[in-house]
């Protein structure tokens, strides 16, 4: 999907800097990734100190060894 942006040069310049890319279409594509990754880690946090553990779940009998 084609799509005009005006996105800030001087944000773009900084992003091209700090991740190495070489296009604006891979610098724009990994800072949405991030952005969306960040939010969702974000959401995940309410989740904290919230879940109870069953003490006695033997998680090493269902390890793979194979």
């Amino acid at each position: 999907m084609a799509t005009n942006l005006a996105i800030d040069d001087n944000l773009l310049s900084e992003a091209y800097g700090i991740s190495g890319l070489k296009t604006k279409r891979e610098t724009v594509n990994i800072a949405l990734k991030e952005f969306i990754e960040h939010h969702r880690q974000k959401e995940l946090l309410k989740y904290f100190n919230k879940v109870d553990f069953d003490e006695s779940f033997d998680y090493k009998e269902y390890r793979s060894r194979y």
